[in-house]
């Protein structure tokens, strides 16, 4: 086996090659199967609370508040990166944030519980 590195658009891959021999075939091996990532559990929503949930599935690009801290209706809590777009996930009301349950990078689900208000 010889290791080379190759770029593709501009970004370095380190690659292994595998000589065949006269009349060898190549019999591709099965991949390990990745194990999914755990979604982090949601934490139980105080009486009275709101949760604001993802209105699609995506990817959070950013989480601008913290557990504690007070927002007001139209806020923006976090972004929410779907189908190449972002979109801004915004304060219902005025509230206490009870917990943020996702962070920056997450992937996330249609009505996945993003974060809870007081």
């Amino acid at each position: 086996m010889k290791k080379y590195r190759v770029n593709v658009n501009g970004t370095d891959y380190e690659i292994t090659l595998e000589a065949l021999k006269d009349g060898e075939d190549f019999a591709p091996k099965a991949a390990p199967a990745a194990a999914p990532a755990a979604a982090p559990a949601p934490a139980a929503a105080p009486a009275g609370a709101t949760t604001i949930t993802a209105p699609m599935p995506g990817n959070i690009l950013n989480v601008n508040v913290t557990v504690g801290q007070t927002v007001k209706a139209g806020q923006t809590l976090l972004i929410l990166e779907a189908m190449k777009m972002e979109n801004e996930i915004q304060a219902p009301r005025d509230g206490k944030v009870a917990s943020v349950n996702v962070q920056k990078g997450s992937t996330v689900d249609t009505n996945q519980v993003l974060v809870t208000l007081e």
